[in-house]
């Protein structure tokens, strides 16, 4: 069974960067994922943030995280990054790992499309 933690969170001033870690166990050896951050701010739907496939090369970015924001992975330690630079009060949010096992379909961003969620970590950015 797969299991999603995710760690970095924390309070920035704008401007600053914060580095979120999403450790996965459980994942199926030579199996690839599409593994994704999403945010949820207050009043708001959740919304995909940045996705990658860890099999490929496909790359997703937010439109307003595109420059800001990069996702990577480190598959020896089974952990996905997201590097948040220039961070903005409007990037306050809780962001949540998710993940699901890509067999066909190519990763996207929809919401729908995982399965698998970490609990999430919040990212508070002040002006």
């Amino acid at each position: 069974q797969v299991q999603l933690v995710e760690s970095g969170g924390g309070s920035v001033q704008a401007g600053g960067s914060l580095r979120l870690s999403c450790a996965a166990s459980g994942i199926t050896a030579g199996a690839y994922y599409c593994m994704g951050w999403f945010r949820q701010a207050p009043g708001k739907e959740r919304e995909g943030v940045a996705i990658i496939d860890t099999g490929g090369s496909f790359r997703y970015y937010a439109d307003s995280v595109k420059g800001r924001f990069t996702i990577s992975q480190d598959n020896a330690k089974n952990t996905l990054y997201l590097q948040m630079n220039d961070l903005k009060p409007e990037d306050t949010a809780m962001y949540y790992c998710a993940a699901r096992r890509r067999l066909i379909r190519q990763c996207s961003p929809s919401l729908a499309d995982y399965n698998l969620w970490g609990q999430g970590t919040q990212v508070t950015v002040s002006s």
